[in-house]
Formats: structure tokens, sequence, C-alpha cells
């Protein structure tokens, strides 16, 4: 299959980039390396690469001719960057993703793969989280975030684009974000151990997250672009482990002696906990890798 990833080039997206190629398919990757998140931007020698801004559709659009699959991954996705410019979020992240699907539209992909997330549960729905709980849309990452499943969701209903849905929780694993405060939990942590610095706490520490391992959030997505599973097809689908943990308990695994405490920050959920049927039921997902294990080798 020809593949196109849009954010190839980071975290998620270069690990299935990766995979892609592993598995033998033609890889185009969309990324304009804006994301301050990382250190370094990761290539595969065996795709073709093409430094455009998603929001802009006259450059991205021919690219997306002869594709096959769509890996939809480009986003700004640092929740408190995304407070700070709300319309650099929306521009990305609504505009942006409008753009995908109408490229998509025009050239008859055969399918796509929106890639969503569990911000959209919010703080008025408790854990567990299921798929169709109504939204409680607290920051402008969530509500952007949102707004492109909504515009999958008309894409898919009047354009009749075959598309997929998948809401990821906490993902962590190899590539992860390791860059200023903002970063993921995990790779903030690393960070800090590596440089023989306190780790530092948000708040209490008793905040919850489901960690899903970045492979498995890969195979979620190869799983969602071959399925035949009609049912499958339009659907959101929650990604994550089904279990929690809290940052203190990171701590703890981790062998963390020296903890700083700093301010709790607005716009953020206290507990996240995926209920994974669907992605069992529709797509034959489960999780392969547990937190504690993968700390306890890279750690």
């Amino acid at each position: 299959m020809k593949c196109l990833v849009t954010g190839g080039c980071g975290f998620i997206g270069s690990n299935l980039v990766d995979r892609l190629i592993e598995d033998g398919h033609q890889v185009v990757v969309i990324d304009d390396e804006s994301s301050d998140a990382h250190d370094k931007f990761y290539y595969n020698e065996s795709a073709e690469y093409w430094d455009f801004d998603i929001s802009d559709l006259k450059r991205i659009e021919p690219l997306f001719k002869g594709v096959d699959w769509v890996f939809h991954m480009a986003a700004e996705c640092r929740i408190q960057n995304t407070i700070e410019n709300p319309m650099l979020a929306v521009r990305t992240n609504v505009m942006g993703t409008c753009n995908v699907l109408q490229a998509c539209r025009t050239h008859g992909i055969k399918r796509m793969v929106y890639s969503s997330t569990s911000s959209a549960y919010g703080l008025a729905n408790e854990a567990p989280h299921y798929e169709h709980m109504t939204p409680d849309l607290i920051n402008p990452y969530a509500a952007t975030k949102i707004a492109g499943e909504d515009l999958c969701g008309v894409y898919h209903k009047m354009y009749d684009l075959d598309l997929v849905i998948l809401r990821y929780f906490n993902v962590y694993g190899d590539r992860q974000p390791k860059k200023g405060a903002y970063a993921p939990v995990i790779g903030i942590f690393s960070r800090q151990m590596n440089e023989s610095k306190p780790i530092t706490i948000v708040g209490n520490g008793k905040q919850e997250r489901d960690y899903v391992f970045v492979g498995d959030v890969v195979n979620a997505n190869i799983l969602a672009a071959v399925t035949d599973n009609e049912n499958a097809i339009g659907e959101i689908i929650n990604v994550g482990t089904g279990v929690s943990y809290s940052v203190n308990e990171i701590a703890s695994m981790i062998g963390a002696e020296s903890i700083e405490h700093v301010h709790a920050r607005p716009g953020e959920a206290k507990k996240t906990q995926a209920v994974n049927y669907k992605a069992a039921s529709l797509l034959g997902w489960y999780p392969t890798t547990d937190l504690k294990d993968w700390l306890s080798h890279n750690f």
C-alpha cells in the first residue's frame, strides 16, 4: 500500500513510519517540524518527506494522489501550549484536519485513521471512560481535537469517506518527548533522572493516567487501516490499557529519591482510564506492553 503520514517525524508518527516501511509499504510523510516537543526529529531513509504545513491545502493536496491509507497525526498537542495560543491550535487541529479530510476526499483515499485524544473526557466524565460519553472540553487542545473528530464524522456520513477515529490515552515509549516543562510525565522523569536532577511532580501527584505503549498505539493504527469490519468504520475507539497509575506511583516505580512539587496546572484532568472493549471487539486490538515492565528496563 501507499501510505501518507502527517506528523511522521514526531514521537508516534515516526514509530508508525518505521513499522509501515518494515511491513513493506511505501510511505510519504508531511511534517513541518514546527513542534517544540522534540530535541530531534526522526526519519526513515526509505520514506519520502515533505516539509509542509497541513493548514496549507494547496501544498499538501497533490501529495495524496495515489495514496491508499492516510494516518493523520500532525497536531498542536501540548495542552499548556494550546492554552497560551488557542488560535494556532485551531488553525492546525481544525483547519489542518479539514484540509487532510478534503484531500482524502478529492483523491478517493481507501482509509483514513485520525489520531484523537482521551482529553475529550475532561473532568465531568468519571473514569473509566467509554467512547459514548459526552465530551467535556476543558482546554483548547481538547476542543480542537474533538472538532477534528466531528469533521471526520461529517466527511464519513456526507462524503462516504472511509475512516476510523482512535482516541489515545497517555502514550509513552521510544522517542517520547522529553523537552520542556510540558513534556509527558515519563519523558520529563527520564530527562531529569538522566541529568541527576530532582523529578518534578505537578500538584500533589495523585492525578492518574492510563499509560499506553507507543508500539501498541502503532498496532492500533495498522489494525484500523486493514480492518474489513464494517462496524469499525466511522467509529471512535479508545486506545488505552484500562489500567491507571498516579504520578506518585510512577515516581515510586522508577525509584525516584529526590522529588520537588510544582503548582498544579489549569485545564488538566484528574484521572483517565480507558474502556477498551471496542478496540478489542472491532479491531482485535489488545495492549501487549506492561508499564511496570517497560519502566524496569528503561530507568
